[in-house]
């Protein structure tokens, strides 16, 4: 006898788990459906988990300003005890490092309106906090074999550099997922592991469930595609990919570890650094360790996968050059190992790096897909977000018309949901790039 559930969920990561844990909530019984062995070993259980309060929209900065509040009161939003303990969220702050050709006024304005603190600091500050770094300008970013990369610079960065106090990182993303996955199963919610969807199961023009790989047959009459970097494959299954302005694929990166420089404590000290002006990213990892990426700038070559179950996992000299090297002009002392370690997964990449929270034009199939990297942070707010589109929606709401306004919890914000639509035009306020 086929199982019925009142929602599938496809993908187990933050996304999923936070969409189960909030549809749960609300009484809806829920069946989360993923792959992999357990929940947040895919893309999530590889992002950096940086927890930051700064994008380059309004409504990006709502939801990232909204999550942090859940981060930093974790244990009441879980609702419960996990027998392996909660993830813990160091709020040690970040600094972001601009060049002089970005627009700072615009973040200020968006902080501003949204009563998000942060401090303006100008270079000299920034060196007192962080005085391993240098305060050269090495806009625009280059890489190792470009001729002039080892040039002496002739600028300097600035005029100021913002920090974020309630920015930080999560100690340990596969834990935090595994906490909501106990929480939604508190509430009624089922998992299923090692499993793969084949097929979106239809009936009278609208989802009617999914079928397995295996031959097992669930029924639900709402569908949601949470899939990562397999979001693009869901969508064809669904028939949906070509009607959909806005598309996904996967975008493979790496990060790095080197360690701390020798007068420096990452692990006592460090903060989250987001430097626009080398064109990366870093913040302290556990064995007093420095994890470095890459803001994608413009230089650096894009590689994207056509299969995402099948692509270099292996860690590249060239890319680990370009981003420990570029670090390395920043923090003058870095130590170099000779042999590169790091981790290599996939971002799910939309034509703009927003991402799409929002219904389908088949009724009964809802996605959460196009995270990029940057989503991770954001995950108890997307259970919120899609909870509330779906509820509507099921009810008859017109959402491509209207888009459903989410009143947030915890900041005075009314989310005007459609800035994450599936048929938007490309936003061009986007920084198109991100801290993973």
């Amino acid at each position: 006898m086929t199982q019925k559930f009142d929602t599938i969920i496809i993908g187990a990561g933050i996304s999923g788990v936070a969409i189960a844990f909030e549809l749960s909530k609300k009484g809806y019984k829920t069946l989360n459906v993923d792959k992999l062995p357990a929940a947040g070993h895919g893309s999530t259980g590889n992002t950096c988990a940086i927890i930051r309060t700064h994008y380059s929209t309004l409504e990006g900065t709502a939801i990232s300003y909204e999550s942090y509040f859940y981060w930093k009161d974790w244990e009441n939003y879980i609702e419960i005890k996990d027998e392996r303990g909660l993830a813990k969220f160091y709020n040690i702050g970040s600094v972001v490092v601009n060049s002089k050709q970005h627009e700072i006024e615009r973040y200020m304005k968006i902080h501003d309106e949204l009563k998000i603190p942060y401090e303006i600091w100008e270079p000299e500050r920034l060196l007192r906090r962080m005085p391993h770094f240098t305060d050269d300008s090495f806009y625009p970013p280059k890489r190792p074999e470009d001729p002039s990369f080892s040039d002496p610079p002739t600028d300097k960065i600035g005029p100021v550099v913002f920090f974020y106090p309630n920015n930080g990182y999560i100690n340990d993303p596969i834990l935090s997922v595994h906490n909501i996955q106990r929480a939604a199963e508190s509430k009624g919610g089922k998992f299923l592991f090692n499993s793969e969807v084949v097929e979106i199961r239809r009936y009278k023009g609208r989802v009617n469930g999914v079928a397995l790989k295996d031959g097992r047959k669930f029924d639900a009459p709402v569908v949601v595609n949470a899939a990562g970097p397999h979001s693009f494959i869901i969508n064809r299954m669904a028939g949906i990919e070509d009607r959909m302005k806005i598309k996904t694929r996967p975008l493979r990166h790496e990060v790095h570890f080197v360690p701390s420089p020798p007068e420096f404590s990452y692990e006592k000290d460090g903060l989250c650094v987001g430097d626009r002006d080398a064109g990366g990213y870093h913040r302290p990892e556990t064995g007093n360790l420095i994890l470095v990426g890459s803001e994608d700038p413009v230089c650096d070559e894009k590689d994207w996968v056509d299969n995402p179950d099948n692509f270099n996992r292996d860690v590249t000299t060239r890319q680990w050059e370009a981003q420990v090297y570029r670090l390395a002009k920043r923090i003058p002392s870095l130590p170099i190992p000779r042999r590169p370690k790091g981790i290599v997964d996939l971002y799910d990449v939309t034509d703009d790096w927003i991402p799409i929270y929002d219904k389908s034009d088949l009724p009964g199939y809802y996605v959460a897909i196009g995270t990029s990297g940057n989503q991770y942070k954001n995950g108890p707010v997307i259970g919120q977000l899609l909870a509330e589109i779906i509820e509507a929606c099921e009810k008859g709401h017109d959402h491509d018309k209207y888009p459903v306004q989410v009143r947030l919890r915890n900041i005075n914000f009314k989310l005007n949901t459609g800035i994450f639509s599936r048929n938007r035009k490309v936003i061009k306020d986007s920084s198109f790039s991100v801290l993973g």
